[in-house]
């Protein structure tokens, strides 16, 4: 018989993968079918959760209707606990540490008392790209085993439909929005590929596509490699590595409602 004062046993923080399709399906078309992206175990695993921490509540809450669709949830939808994770200061500046910490202990609660817990971001995988690297670490502090899911994830993938040099990469995120800076950016980040021999990484919002592709095709040397990965794992989804100059050459479009990964190496 266990004591009242025994703690409970802790649960586990389960890293959720998510699929690539938010936003690139048209509104009252269907969804692909999860089991093209997710293995049936995460699935499996995502029905049986009813407390959550995502970067996004409607969009975990169709996840988990599509989840439904395939394995009966747990409890309905509505008895779900889905915590939102707090958006980051502006200008990337952190809370203090006591605040901070005080946070994250909070929304591991159900893991403290012995639930397991998701934590879900909008697509790919949490804390890759994505929200939920400061929970999973504030999860090792208290003592709160961590178990990533399988899923996709658009970096790697696009590192490896690239072509380029996979043992040496490095996702430096968004760009400057302001184009003198982009450019000042773009040309820093190709003379650490050169000197480094090292594959960057960089992503956009969709409808900003079409200005970042531009941006490179601008300031990128004629004879580094550029590659585009647009729409992976859809059936849409294409990808294409060439010189600048080849780009240059045949053009380079892109849509506003589907994600791209960009890669380049300089020779």
């Amino acid at each position: 018989m266990t004591s009242p004062n025994t703690p409970p046993k802790v649960g586990r923080l389960l890293l959720m993968p998510n699929t690539l399709d938010l936003g690139a399906v048209p509104e009252g078309q269907p969804l692909p079918d999860l089991r093209d992206v997710l293995p049936q175990a995460a699935i499996t695993a995502a029905s049986q959760l009813t407390h959550w921490v995502a970067e996004n509540a409607k969009t975990t809450r169709a996840f988990l209707k599509r989840v439904d669709s395939i394995v009966p949830l747990q409890l309905p939808l509505q008895q779900h606990d889905i915590q939102v994770l707090p958006r980051p200061n502006k200008g990337g500046s952190q809370n203090a540490a006591p605040t901070a910490d005080k946070v994250w202990k909070e929304l591991l609660t159900p893991a403290l008392q012995g639930h397991d817990l998701g934590l879900i971001s909008e697509a790919g995988l949490p804390g890759v790209a994505d929200p939920g690297a400061d929970l999973v670490l504030a999860a090792h502090a208290h003592g709160v085993t961590v178990v990533p899911l399988v899923g996709p994830s658009s970096l790697i993938l696009a590192v490896a439909v690239s072509g380029l040099n996979g043992q040496s990469f490095a996702f430096v995120g968004y760009l400057p929005t302001d184009a003198a800076q982009r450019s000042q950016r773009i040309k820093a980040l190709e003379l650490t590929s050169r000197k480094q021999r090292q594959t960057q990484l960089v992503i956009e919002t969709p409808y900003r596509n079409q200005a970042l592709a531009q941006s490179l095709l601008e300031n990128l040397a004629p004879d580094t490699w550029l590659s585009v990965a647009c729409g992976l794992t859809l059936e849409t989804g294409w990808n294409r590595t060439l010189r600048v100059s080849q780009w240059q050459q045949r053009g380079l479009s892109l849509p506003d409602n589907i994600p791209a990964v960009f890669a380049w190496l300089a020779p």
